[in-house]
C-alpha cells in the first residue's frame, strides 16, 4: 500500500489533491508522501526484528534534508558515497557513528573529512584505496575503522548499468585478493579491520542471488577467523527491488528471513543499505502536457518535465507507470511521453498506452522517490525542480524551485572578455 490514490478520478496525495500542489508551486515537481517514507522505513527495519542490525538509508537514492531527517528520527543510520553525502547527514542530524561510507572512487579531502567526523567505518574498494587510508590516518593522528568490499561474482539478474557484484564490474575486489587485502590490513598500524561489505547491484526482485553472495561471504569469514582477523560487522548492501512496471520483488519478511537464516551462527552485526525499496514508490514527478504533436508515425505527448528531471527512462529505457492526475472517460491512446530537452532520448515513456490527455492536464510520473531528484541536472540551463512533502492533509515546500539567478551562481566572466 502507498498513499498515492484517486478519490472522485482524482489523484491525492494522502489527504492533499495534486491538482492543488501544482495551481499553488507550479509544474514540474516531485512529490513524496511522510507516511509512506516512514511506513516503508519502519516496515523494513522492523523486518529483521531480533537481530543485531544497523539500517543505514542509502543516500543516494534521495539526499534531499526533509527526507534524511525524518530517517534519522526514525532510527536509521547512513549510507554515504561523496564528502557532499557526508555533510548532508551530518546537517540532517545523523550521528558519526552511524554513517558508512561506500564508493570506489573516494578522494584525499573526502577521506580526511570523514576521519575527522568519526565515521563507522570505510568500505574499502581496492588496495591502493586501503594504503591511502592508512596514510591520511596516519598524518591525522587517527586510526581509520575499515570493513573491504567483497566481490563475490554473483548475477544480480538486473540492468547491466547497475549490477556490481560480478567480476567485470568495478566494485569491490574478489575473495582472494581479499585475504591478502585483510592481511596487508591488519598489518597497517593506522587501520582499524571490523567489517566485511559485499553489494550486489539494485533493483533486485529476487532472493537468492543474496543468499549466494552470503555462502561466499561465510566461507571468506571463516578464512579470516583462522588468520585471527576476527570480523565486527557484516554490511550487506542495499539492491531490493521495487515495483515498477510488473516486477515481483520479494515480501520483507521473507527477504530478511532468508538473510537471518544464511548468516545463523555467525556473530556479527549486520548492516544494510536500502535506498530504493524505503523511497522509490514514496514519490511521484508530476508534470503538465504542453502540447499534442501527431507525427507520421506516432503521436507525441510533449510535457514540461524532461531527461534532466528524471533521467532513468533515458539512462537505462526504465518504465514509470503514467497516470493521469484526473482521470478521463475518453478510451487512452498509445503515445510517446516526451520532454523539453533538445535530444531524441528525452523520453519519459515510448510507445505507451496512456490516458486521452490535453493541453494542460497533469500527469503523475510514478515510483519515481528514487533516482529522480539526486540524478537531475541543469542541462539546456532548464531549472531544477521544487520538491514537496505531503504529511496528513498539508503540503510543505521542502526544496524550492530554482530561479535564472541561481543559473549563473558562480560563474564569473573573466576581464579579458
Amino acid at each position: 500500500m502507498h498513499h498515492f490514490n484517486y478519490r472522485d478520478n482524482e489523484l491525492y496525495c494522502e489527504d492533499v489533491p495534486v491538482k492543488k500542489i501544482a495551481e499553488e508551486v507550479g509544474t514540474p515537481f516531485y512529490l513524496y508522501s511522510h507516511a509512506t517514507l516512514k511506513r516503508h522505513f519502519m516496515a523494513f527495519n522492523e523486518a529483521f526484528d531480533g537481530t543485531r542490525r544497523l539500517v543505514c538509508f542509502s543516500a543516494k537514492a534521495n539526499t534531499n534534508l526533509a527526507i534524511l531527517k525524518l530517517f534519522e528520527s526514525l532510527g536509521s543510520g547512513l549510507d554515504i558515497v561523496s564528502g557532499g553525502e557526508l555533510y548532508r547527514g551530518l546537517k540532517a542530524g545523523f550521528q558519526p557513528n552511524r554513517i558508512v561510507y561506500s564508493g570506489v572512487g573516494k578522494r584525499i579531502d573526502e577521506i580526511d573529512y570523514a576521519l575527522n567526523t568519526g565515521i563507522l567505518m570505510f568500505n574499502v574498494e581496492s588496495l591502493e584505496e586501503l594504503e591511502l587510508i592508512n596514510k591520511r590516518a596516519g598524518l591525522l593522528k587517527l586510526k581509520a575503522p575499515i570493513a573491504i568490499r567483497v566481490n563475490p561474482d554473483v548475477d544480480p539478474k538486473t540492468h547491466p548499468y547497475i549490477s556490481t557484484g560480478l567480476k567485470k564490474n568495478k566494485f569491490g575486489i574478489d575473495i582472494e585478493t581479499a585475504i591478502e587485502g585483510y592481511k596487508v590490513a591488519k598489518s597497517l598500524k593506522n587501520i582499524n579491520v571490523i567489517g566485511i561489505d559485499c553489494h550486489i547491484g539494485s533493483q533486485i526482485t529476487e532472493v537468492q542471488p543474496f543468499i549466494d553472495a552470503l555462502k561466499s561471504i561465510k566461507v571468506l569469514i571463516n578464512r579470516l577467523r583462522d588468520l585471527k582477523i576476527e570480523i565486527k560487522y557484516l554490511d550487506i548492501g542495499g539492491g531490493l527491488g521495487i515495483t515498477y512496471n510488473d516486477e515481483s520483488p520479494p515480501e520483507l519478511n521473507d527477504y530478511a528471513g532468508a538473510i537471518v537464516k544464511s548468516l545463523e551462527g555467525m556473530p556479527l552485526q549486520l548492516i544494510l543499505e536500502p535506498g530504493r525499496v524505503i523511497v522509490g514508490n514514496a514519490g511521484i514527478l508530476v508534470t503538465r502536457v504542453l502540447y499534442r504533436k501527431q507525427g507520421k508515425d506516432k503521436e507525441f505527448i510533449v510535457v514540461d518535465a524532461g531527461m534532466n528531471d528524471l533521467a532513468r527512462p533515458s539512462l537505462y529505457n526504465a518504465f514509470h507507470a503514467i497516470k493521469p492526475v484526473v482521470k478521463s472517460e475518453d478510451e487512452p491512446i498509445k503515445a510517446d511521453v516526451v520532454g523539453p530537452i533538445c535530444e531524441s532520448g528525452d523520453f519519459l515513456a515510448a510507445d505507451r498506452r496512456i490516458s486521452n490527455v490535453k493541453k494542460d492536464d497533469l500527469l503523475a510520473v510514478m515510483s519515481a522517490g528514487a533516482y529522480g531528484f539526486v540524478m537531475s541536472s541543469n542541462y539546456c540551463s532548464r531549472l531544477k525542480l521544487a520538491e514537496i512533502m505531503v504529511r496528513d492533509d498539508k503540503f510543505h515546500v521542502i526544496r524550492a524551485r530554482q530561479d535564472y539567478e541561481d543559473l549563473i551562481k558562480g560563474e564569473s566572466i573573466p576581464p579579458f572578455l
